[in-house]
């Protein structure tokens, strides 16, 4: 499967919201479909420094709906996020290189700012 043309305004639309590049950079990195909760978990470690126990179901909740309602389907308008809502999974594959180079230099940038390791 060729890889699939994105414009520079795709590319810094879908890194526009933090959340969302959060589950970029995750997704960018894996091999395969990636659960949902999964993805939750990853972003909730992320965001939180570190997460309060009292509020980690809220959170969780949270953010699993701001990923489904909103950042995921917006991510799945370009070809190569696949968003199966009803499966509960995400997965990038065969991504642009325009894109690729830029979710490395974002993610770089950011891992400074936060000091967030990649796991």
């Amino acid at each position: 499967m060729p890889r699939q043309m994105v414009t520079i305004d795709e590319v810094f639309d879908l890194l526009g919201e933090e959340r969302r590049r959060y589950a970029l950079y995750y997704l960018h990195e894996q091999d395969g479909p990636v659960p949902i909760e999964e993805l939750v978990e990853v972003i909730v470690e992320w965001e939180e420094k570190p997460p309060e126990q009292d509020e980690s179901w809220e959170r969780f909740d949270e953010i699993a709906l701001d990923l489904q309602h909103t950042h995921l389907p917006k991510t799945a308008e370009v070809d190569f996020v696949q968003y199966d809502q009803e499966k509960g999974i995400i997965q990038v594959q065969e991504t642009p290189r325009k894109f690729d180079a830029f979710v490395t230099i974002a993610r770089l940038f950011e891992r400074q700012k936060n000091n967030y390791s990649k796991e």
